[in-house]
């Protein structure tokens, strides 16, 4: 069994507020990329990669008129793929929702959030994703309460095949950037609030990987953290980054998820730059690479599947480099390349 995990940038801008499908010869939000030629990218990677459930990381909207669910089955009907059914969790208000496309022959999958609804008035381990966190993050005696832009998405899902259960947790952890900021001060400011809500979400979504651990629940947690191990700014205010808190490195080496390419990367001496994401930076004509996606297994699943993981990077990926389609194709189709893990039921 294969699960992934795919950011694809502007990939709500590529449908009307119908939900149809916009396959014309404008520009996409994608620089110098047509829209036709976005979604032809997009719907070209998701058949390679070839994912029996895929969590989609900025789906197409919900709101008044627009459904992410509507859209996205629209999209892979269009182009004919095997992931016929799509789900999502809860709505938000950024146009960016976490949802799942899948093969309902292999996977089926429901909505299924735990946790008590939590208004923040008081501390509460491990609130419902949709509600508000209170917590003292960085220890300074003072509790602030913290809630998510993009609450995150939880499945249960069953290996049809094998009749296997997993919790699933689909995460974008992510707090907003130091715009506006008109002095050095203020973006030091704004930067620090931003780094204490993302870590925040991470230990919030750390209580619920707990909880799922004690019950003996198999666990995966997948996504865009927009943060890496050792992440800048962070071991010198904070103990961990916000991945580290999510894969368990404060909590007993049983607990500990496992995610090989984060493990890698917190060895600081090591020479590997291992990357998910490529962004242009105007300022230095440069791109940038960063590892932000992932996905973590617990150790019973890891153990029992034996599991293997996949960037699809188009330059680091000797298959993915070799294949000119394919290199197009994710080059075309988002800033982010899919991650994935086989597992073996």
């Amino acid at each position: 069994m294969r699960i992934a995990t795919y950011n694809v940038e502007w990939f709500e801008d590529l449908f009307d507020k119908h939900n149809n499908l916009l396959l014309d010869r404008n520009w996409s939000r994608r620089y110098d990329v047509k829209r036709v030629d976005q979604a032809t990218a997009i719907a070209d990677v998701i058949r390679r990669v070839d994912a029996d459930i895929m969590l989609i990381v900025e789906a197409p909207n919900t709101g008044r008129t627009q459904n992410t669910v509507k859209a996205l089955e629209k999209f892979t009907k269009h182009f004919g793929l095997r992931q016929k059914a799509a789900a999502m969790g809860y709505a938000n208000d950024t146009h960016q929702e976490l949802a799942v496309i899948y093969d309902p022959f292999v996977v089926s999958v429901s909505h299924d959030p735990q946790g008590v609804i939590s208004n923040g008035s008081k501390s509460a381990q491990a609130p419902r994703f949709d509600g508000k966190f209170r917590y003292d993050v960085d220890i300074d005696g003072k509790d602030e309460v913290f809630e998510f832009s993009k609450p995150p998405i939880e499945l249960e899902v069953e290996h049809l095949a094998s009749s296997q259960r997993f919790r699933m947790i689909g995460v974008h952890p992510k707090s907003k950037s130091t715009y506006g900021a008109s002095t050095e001060k203020e973006e030091i400011a704004q930067s620090i609030k931003s780094r204490r809500k993302q870590l925040a979400q991470c230990i919030w979504i750390r209580q619920r990987a707990n909880e799922h651990l004690e019950n003996g629940d198999p666990l995966i947690i997948l996504g865009d953290f927009n943060d890496g191990p050792g992440f800048p700014g962070c071991k010198q205010m904070f103990a961990h980054s916000g991945v580290e808190i999510v894969l368990g490195y404060d909590s007993p080496t049983a607990d500990n998820l496992v995610e090989p390419h984060a493990e890698l990367m917190r060895d600081t001496d090591q020479a590997w730059t291992l990357s998910t994401s490529r962004f242009y930076i105007s300022e230095h004509h440069r791109y940038q690479s960063a590892l932000l996606d992932y996905v973590m297994l617990s150790q019973d699943l890891y153990k029992a599947t034996k599991a293997e993981w996949r960037i699809w990077h188009p330059f680091d990926d000797p298959e993915c480099f070799k294949d000119r389609e394919m290199r197009e194709a994710l080059l075309a189709a988002s800033d982010h390349f899919p991650v994935s893990v086989d597992l073996n039921f």
